[in-house]
């Protein structure tokens, strides 16, 4: 195609990127807002959207502790709001400008609900939804040896607000612990004392996810969420180990046998005792070294119109 041929608006254009150009509000006003036009121009069925928003998005954030001494960790943000039925789009750049308004603030579920309020006034939209996934750090004490290391737990805060304005607050959290098979142990003492054949019982790594509604007025930190899963489940992996450490392991893992049955009970009990806590479900995952598959089991406070345990994505349990 000849130069002759382009369209005069094609061929005219500047190729060359002007660094000196600045948008003055005059200029602005003259940029198209395809998300604002009117309901002609919605593709598909013309109906409410539940969530639109953006996922993903990181920055480093002062995280409210236990202690009461905020640390800096990075964060990972998903901010999504309820779109109405005749409304083409939201202005998807102002989920995260709004949340950035908040950057310098502690990250706690009380700014979260600050920032969902906001949400709703700046998205015009009757819901909205905040998750926070960050890896919290806390020192663990090795079992005898006396040596510490930083343990790492994956973390979610959310929150989120209903077309009532009620106000929801969630904690997400996994725990990875150690699953001896009391089958396995008992066999291995069954040949032991019937054949003299020495045998070893099976243990595997595995993982508690355990997803926590906080009581209006309480506050749970991530702290509390690892002692309620320790007590339950006792057998936390080890960050720093010498040989005293590691049969210290061996011993406990001896005195607190279990099956992913017993996983979820123990957990569920401990959630279920702690008024902190108003609704919660627990999904956990053995990665059986014996088999080629996992044992896993779901269990819920049974809350009417509650959390539910219809849980499924084993495999992202995997650690």
């Amino acid at each position: 195609m000849s130069r002759a041929d382009h369209p005069p608006r094609s061929r005219d254009l500047s190729r060359r990127y002007d660094r000196n150009f600045r948008a003055d509000d005059a200029y602005r006003a003259t940029l198209p807002d395809m998300q604002n036009k009117d309901a002609s121009l919605i593709q598909g069925a013309n109906v409410p959207i539940q969530h639109v928003g953006i996922s993903g998005f990181r920055l480093p954030m002062l995280v409210a502790t236990r202690d009461g001494k905020p640390i800096t960790l990075e964060c990972t943000v998903t901010g999504s709001v309820s779109l109405a039925a005749d409304r083409k789009g939201i202005n998807m750049s102002r989920i995260m400008r709004t949340f950035y308004e908040f950057k310098d603030r502690v990250l706690s579920h009380e700014l979260l609900e600050e920032i969902l309020i906001r949400y709703k006034k700046d998205l015009d939209c009757s819901r909205a939804r905040i998750m926070v996934e960050l890896r919290y750090p806390i020192m663990q004490k090795s079992l005898r040896s006396g040596l510490e290391g930083w343990q790492y737990y994956r973390v979610v805060l959310e929150g989120t607000i209903d077309d009532l304005d009620r106000l929801r607050r969630y904690v997400h959290f996994d725990f990875v612990y150690s699953s001896a098979c009391p089958c396995s142990a008992e066999l291995t003492e069954h040949a032991r004392e019937e054949r003299s054949a020495y045998g070893i019982p099976h243990s595997q790594r595995s993982k508690a996810r355990v997803v926590a509604e906080v009581s209006p007025g309480r506050s749970l930190f991530v702290e509390d969420m690892k002692d309620l899963c320790l007590k339950g489940l006792q057998t936390e992996t080890q960050v720093m180990v010498k040989r005293e450490d590691e049969q210290a392991f061996a011993e406990l893992n001896g005195a607190y046998s279990k099956f992913v049955e017993d996983a979820a009970r123990v957990v569920y009990e401990q959630f279920d005792a702690d008024a902190r806590v108003r609704d919660f479900v627990i999904a956990c995952s053995h990665l059986e070294s014996l088999h080629s598959h996992d044992a896993v089991s779901v269990i819920n406070k049974g809350m009417p119109s509650g959390l539910s345990a219809d849980f499924s994505n084993f495999r992202d349990l995997i650690c």
